[in-house]
């Protein structure tokens, strides 16, 4: 790292910790439900570990931002000032995605402010990474779960008839000759969906591949968690049908989400090693 920029750095820790204390005042409440969200919402139980990637995230192009010069721009008081204009009238509002997300707008004003556009540019990546550990309003998340979870099942019904167990769907209820299977939220493939898509982006961020065969990776991940979704549900729907309704619940319901999951990261990353000898 060059003199220049380690004295600049250096100077920087005394406002660095006035703005942290200000910003942890400002948006103490807000972080406080964000983690409560992650402890009790299972649907965004990844959200924890999200600042931690991001922040390895950071640390993987270290060597890249120490070979930067720290030129502090005002350009990031204005970013910062719209960042708090919509934190303010998102409280006004009670709107606690905004709020949230505002948060994101003030720490990459920060640092351009701070340290630059560069140090901004080459941060801009895992700062916008971080609106994973955010969830979704309610509203547009039930827009995605239920067709999904219609879809879901519905390919399932398909699946499980062309092995000649006699089955047939209303809705989202799959009725089977002993039983019938609700497929509720936690079944329609969302969660799966968002903690993989959480997985996909930092795992597509820190290989070496191509900005297309990045993308491609990062967007593999969604017919890798429906597609798997819909073989989870089939199975169960099999094994309901042999087995009796126990199997659909319970720590065996549980116990294949992670399964399903674990096979999920295994295809994701054999994405990964055909995109490498593509």
């Amino acid at each position: 790292m060059h003199t220049t920029t380690q004295t600049h750095i250096a100077k920087l820790w005394l406002p660095l910790s006035v703005l942290v204390l200000s910003f942890a005042a400002l948006y103490h409440h807000v972080l406080y439900k964000l983690a409560l969200d992650w402890i009790t919402d299972d649907n965004y139980s990844h959200g924890s570990f999200i600042p931690i990637i991001a922040a390895y995230l950071v640390w993987q192009r270290r060597e890249r931002l120490s070979n930067l010069q720290v030129q502090p721009s005002n350009l990031g008081l204005i970013i910062l000032l719209a960042g708090l204009i919509i934190f303010f009238i998102a409280n006004i509002g009670a709107e606690l995605f905004t709020m949230r997300f505002s948060m994101l707008i003030i720490i990459w004003g920060l640092i351009i402010f701070l340290l630059g556009l560069e140090f901004a540019k080459a941060t801009l990546l895992p700062v916008l990474y971080l609106i994973f550990m955010i969830p979704l309003p309610a509203i547009i998340w039930n827009k995605i779960a239920f067709p999904l979870k219609l879809f879901v099942t519905k390919m399932a019904i398909g699946t499980i008839t062309l092995l000649h167990i006699p089955a047939y769907r209303e809705g989202n209820i799959i009725h089977l000759s002993n039983t019938t299977l609700q497929v509720v939220d936690a079944c329609s493939g969302m969660r799966s969906l968002a903690s993989l898509l959480a997985l996909s982006a930092a795992f597509a961020f820190i290989t070496r591949h191509s900005k297309t065969k990045k993308w491609i990776l990062f967007i593999s991940a969604v017919p890798i968690a429906v597609l798997l979704n819909i073989f989870r549900l089939s199975a169960t729907a099999m094994l309901a049908q042999h087995y009796g309704p126990q199997v659909a619940q319970g720590f065996l319901h549980e116990l294949s989400g992670i399964v399903v999951f674990m096979i999920a990261m295994a295809i994701l990353y054999c994405c990964h090693l055909l995109l490498e000898k593509a």
